[in-house]
């Protein structure tokens, strides 16, 4: 079986605390890689910058209750009682997409690996699979910030749609974590 790949670059104007701080960075970059692995299942990841130490964006990530204050799209963001101690998260976005509400919800099992990685699987929730990673790497001037989805819609949910809006939303996201983390440095 052979896997088809698309890689989109987007570039997304910086938010004026990023400019202030950061000298010449007139936008952010997102990379976005699209991987089909099987008729209705992909991997999406998309990558960003952020001028900021990993500790910073580890603490943005991981305070999952306030992640609804600032991802757009992002309507519901619950931790949950873990049956064996770990860590159980209620997310819930809300889309409008072709004139009609769209609202998905997932239960994550996350574990945490301290500042590098953050792994996620669905338990429970709107698709037949969802399971994904945050990636934080050092670099001379911050983090390099990789947020990876595998997802696998139920039948009822077009895959095309469901990849274009994931894509748009995971361009979102990374960059008002980017935001985020420019609030924080205030």
């Amino acid at each position: 079986m052979t896997t088809e790949i698309n890689t989109i670059r987007s570039d997304f104007p910086a938010s004026s605390e990023d400019n202030n701080q950061n000298g010449n960075l007139d936008t952010a970059q997102v990379e976005i890689q699209i991987e089909k692995l099987a008729e209705r299942q992909r991997q999406i990841s998309a990558t960003i910058k952020i001028p900021h130490p990993p500790e910073t964006i580890w603490k943005i990530l991981t305070n999952y209750e306030a992640l609804v204050d600032f991802i757009p799209n992002l309507a519901k963001s619950t931790l949950l009682e873990h049956p064996n101690g770990g860590i159980r998260l209620e997310q819930v976005g809300t889309q409008r997409l072709l004139n009609i509400n769209f609202c998905a919800r997932v239960v994550l099992d996350l574990e945490e690996l301290f500042p590098k990685l953050i792994n996620f699987r669905m338990v429970e929730g709107d698709f037949k699979g969802f399971s994904g990673s945050w990636c934080l790497e050092p670099y001379s001037q911050g983090t390099i910030l990789c947020y990876t989805i595998q997802v696998w819609p139920k039948l009822t949910m077009p895959v095309s749609i469901i990849e274009n809006r994931l894509t748009k939303d995971l361009q979102l996201n990374l960059i008002a974590i980017c935001q985020r983390a420019g609030e924080f440095a205030l």
